[in-house]
């Protein structure tokens, strides 16, 4: 049944892109009506109700990564994910943020601003998490679980709380 999803995916449309080792399960959403592509690399799993948007960015995963259940990733200003990446369920992540600068606007109609997320090789992002726009995350970090990261995660560290602030370092 997998295998079936996988081909299925080739179908759908140009601008998605998975490698043939990719295992999708059911109920799975790669959605670029708005535009953008998704690629993913070798080995990678998206596991049952993941879903991603480009919203006119690009969406791209490495080799060897694990999104797990009921996980959303956006595209709006690219998301980049390295390498050997664990995602655990109910994540979310958005690269782009609403502006609100004029009062006298509605914020649905003042656009937003979309800087892009990075996510780099051999990181753990725990259950219930959000990263929002603007981040990077270095290579090695750890963000423990519900965690909310507005900020950048340098490479090593073990991140948690909300806001996301440093725990310590990995050994």
């Amino acid at each position: 049944m997998v295998r079936k999803l996988i081909d299925k995916f080739y179908k759908k449309n140009d601008s998605i892109l998975l490698d043939k080792t990719v295992k999708v399960y059911p109920n799975v959403i790669l959605e670029t009506n708005y535009g953008g592509s998704i690629e993913i690399g070798k080995n990678c799993e998206l596991l049952y109700g993941v879903i991603l948007m480009t919203y006119g960015g690009k969406i791209k995963i490495g080799h060897s990564c694990s999104i797990n259940p009921y996980t959303v990733l956006y595209g709006h200003g690219n998301l980049t994910i390295g390498n050997n990446v664990l995602i655990a369920g109910h994540v979310l992540i958005i690269p782009a943020n609403h502006r609100f600068d004029d009062i006298n606007i509605p914020i649905n109609k003042q656009g937003e601003n979309r800087k892009g997320i990075i996510i780099k090789d051999n990181v753990w992002i725990g259950a219930g998490c959000q990263i929002l726009d603007g981040v990077i995350v270095e290579e090695g970090a750890i963000i423990a679980a519900g965690s909310v990261v507005t900020k950048n995660v340098k490479a090593n560290t073990i991140v948690g709380g909300v806001p996301a602030k440093l725990i310590k370092l990995r050994p």
